[in-house]
């Protein structure tokens, strides 16, 4: 699903994004509610970036990555660990992009999410190529979410991947 959001484009810089687990839900400005083979799962683009919240039978997750007023968490490269009955993984890394090079790969982005049926992109006013997606999947036991965040200003794309699943009896020995 594809939508222009209708706000101001907030995220100045890439440095400024900061992450955080566990925040209740934040105002959004466009919402996809999945079901991925019983886990709720509801991909949020706010206007400071985006908020995954995932419900399922073993509990709740909620990701949100975001310019958090007051955030003291920057966005980490990496982060493990256990939520509840989970194992929650997340990794981030940022791709510095000719200003030609981030066009295209803005394109391609939007088009491979907004054509997807779990996928949510939002473009802000003001740049085609400033915008915001996330893409989900259920694979065995776990749910995986994938989100891009584009500076077009900077020529950076912040690439965030996030699996959640279910520890694994080896794991809780």
């Amino acid at each position: 699903m594809l939508t222009t959001l209708n706000t101001a484009y907030t995220d100045t810089r890439a440095d400024d994004l900061a992450w955080a687990l566990g925040r209740e839900p934040l105002p959004a400005l466009a919402t996809l509610e999945l079901e991925l083979e019983g886990a709720q799962l509801q991909l949020r683009l706010l206007g400071a970036s985006h908020q995954v919240l995932l419900e399922e039978e073993q509990g709740s997750c909620s990701e949100t990555v975001a310019c958090i007023p007051g955030s003291s968490t920057p966005l980490p490269l990496g982060v493990a660990k256990r939520v509840g009955e989970w194992e929650y993984e997340f990794a981030a890394h940022v791709e510095n992009l000719s200003e030609g090079s981030f066009a295209g790969r803005a394109q391609e982005l939007i088009a491979l999410v907004s054509d997807h049926p779990n996928g949510l992109a939002g473009v802000f006013p003001g740049s085609p190529h400033a915008f915001t997606a996330l893409l989900a999947h259920r694979k065995g036991g776990q749910v995986h979410w994938r989100t891009w965040h584009a500076y077009p200003q900077e020529g950076q794309l912040v690439v965030t991947r996030t699996r959640v699943g279910v520890r694994s009896p080896a794991a809780v020995r």
